[in-house]
C-alpha cells in the first residue's frame, strides 16, 4: 500500500499549508480533465485519497499512530495487566474487523386464503418484495473487475489503539476504526448497481405449502426465505401471517363448518332430501319431518381437516323454517282445513333450556 506522505510528495512533519500545496500541483497535472491518460487517473485517486486523509488532522493522527501501538516504557508487566483488563484480555488487537458479510432481517407479510383451501391445505407462489444479493458484484459490494481494499488508517485491524498514560500504568483502549467503519478494509469503487451494499430490492416467488387446517393469526416459518444480509451474508427467514377470507356462506368453528340451509314449512312438515354445493363438492342432507327451526343437522367429516391430528371435523347444518308472509284465499284455505284437522297447542311461555334461545346457543357455540 502506497505511502500518503510519498504519493503527495511531502515530509512527515509537513504542515497542512504544505500538504494542501503538493496536492494542488499534483491535481493540476493528473486531473482527467487535463491528463487523459488511464495511468494518470489512477494516480490521481490515489493523490485525492492522500489529501482527504492527512489534511484532516483526526484521519491524520490515526494513520500516523498505525493500528497497534506500543507501550512506552517504564512501567513493565504492570503495564500489561492494565491493558489487558480494559480491552477484554487481548489488547483489543485480537478480535480484527468485523466482517461485511452479516445475516439479513427476518421478513414478515400477511397471506390471505380462502376457507375452501383451509380444509385440505393448498400450495401458492408467494411473490415478495424483499432485499436479494446483487448480481452485478455477486454481493461483495465492489465494481466488477476491482476488490475492496485494505484500510490505510488502521492497516486492516478494523481498530485503532491508543494509550494513555496514567498513575497506574498505561491504558490501551480500542475503538472501531472510523474511516473503514471497522470492517478493515475499504471499497473505492462501490458496485454501481447496489452502491457497495451487497443487495438490491428486486421481488422474487416463493414456493408456499399451506398446511391444512390454519386458521387467522397462525404464521408459518420459512428459514432462509427472508431478506439478503448485506455483503453477500446469509438470508434471514420469511414469517408468513395467515388470514382466512371470510366467507358469504359458511363459517368456521374451531374444525367443524357451520351453515344455515332455509326450507319452507311444507318441507319442515313432510320432510325433503337437499343438495346444497359445500366448499369441497355437494352436500346431501336428509331433512327429517317435524324439523325445527334452529333444529342442527351434522354431516360427518365434512369439516375442516385437522392441523395436528388426523381426520377432519364436522358440517353443522341449522335449519331456518321460512314461514310465508303472504298467503292467496286458496291458501288460507287449505291452512284452514289443515288447522282443524291438526290441533296445534296453544302458544306458552317455554322454559330457557327447552326454548329457541338453547337450541341457538348449542348451534353456534
Amino acid at each position: 500500500m502506497a505511502d500518503h506522505y510519498e504519493v503527495l510528495g511531502v515530509a512527515r512533519d509537513a504542515d497542512t499549508e504544505a500538504i494542501k500545496k503538493a496536492y494542488r500541483r499534483l491535481a493540476r497535472e493528473l486531473h482527467p480533465d487535463v491528463n487523459p491518460a488511464p495511468e494518470a487517473e489512477e494516480q490521481f485517486k490515489l493523490v485525492t485519497h492522500a489529501y482527504e486523509v492527512l489534511s484532516d488532522p483526526v484521519q491524520r493522527e490515526q494513520y500516523d499512530l498505525g493500528p497497534q501501538q506500543g507501550f512506552p516504557g517504564g512501567f513493565g508487566d504492570f503495564s500489561d495487566i492494565f491493558s489487558t483488563f480494559f480491552n477484554g484480555g487481548g489488547g483489543g488487537g485480537g478480535r480484527g474487523p468485523r466482517s461485511r458479510r452479516e445475516r439479513g432481517q427476518d421478513a414478515l407479510i400477511r397471506l390471505d386464503v380462502s376457507l375452501a383451501d383451509v380444509i385440505f391445505g393448498v400450495h401458492q407462489e408467494v411473490e415478495i418484495d424483499t432485499a436479494a444479493v446483487c448480481e452485478t458484484c455477486a454481493g461483495n459490494g465492489a465494481q466488477p473487475g476491482t476488490e475492496p481494499q485494505a484500510c490505510d488508517i488502521c492497516r486492516g485491524s478494523g481498530h485503532i489503539q491508543r494509550t494513555v498514560r496514567s498513575l497506574i500504568g498505561n491504558v490501551v483502549t480500542s475503538a472501531p476504526c472510523g474511516s473503514c467503519r471497522g470492517f478493515g478494509t475499504t471499497i473505492p469503487h462501490p458496485c454501481s448497481a447496489c452502491a457497495g451494499q451487497g443487495r438490491v430490492r428486486a421481488r422474487r416467488t416463493v414456493p408456499v405449502d399451506i398446511p391444512a387446517g390454519v386458521d387467522t393469526g397462525v404464521r408459518l416459518h420459512l428459514p432462509g426465505q427472508g431478506e439478503a444480509g448485506p455483503g453477500g451474508g446469509v438470508n434471514g427467514d420469511l414469517y408468513l401471517e395467515i388470514r382466512v377470507d371470510h366467507d358469504d356462506v359458511f363459517n368456521r368453528a374451531q374444525d367443524d363448518l357451520l351453515c344455515t340451509l332455509e326450507i319452507s314449512m311444507i318441507d319442515a312438515i313432510l320432510g325433503t332430501t337437499v343438495t346444497f354445493p359445500g366448499l369441497d363438492g355437494d352436500v346431501t342432507v336428509d331433512v327429517k319431518p317435524g324439523v325445527q327451526s334452529s333444529d342442527v343437522l351434522t354431516v360427518k367429516d365434512r369439516g375442516i381437516t385437522r392441523l395436528r391430528g388426523s381426520g377432519r371435523g364436522d358440517l353443522k347444518v341449522g335449519i331456518h323454517v321460512l314461514t310465508p308472509t303472504k298467503l292467496s284465499s286458496k291458501e288460507k284455505d287449505a291452512l284452514g282445513a289443515f288447522a282443524k284437522v291438526h290441533k296445534a297447542p296453544e302458544p306458552r311461555i317455554a322454559s330457557f333450556q327447552q326454548g329457541i334461545f338453547a337450541k341457538l346457543r348449542d348451534r353456534f357455540f
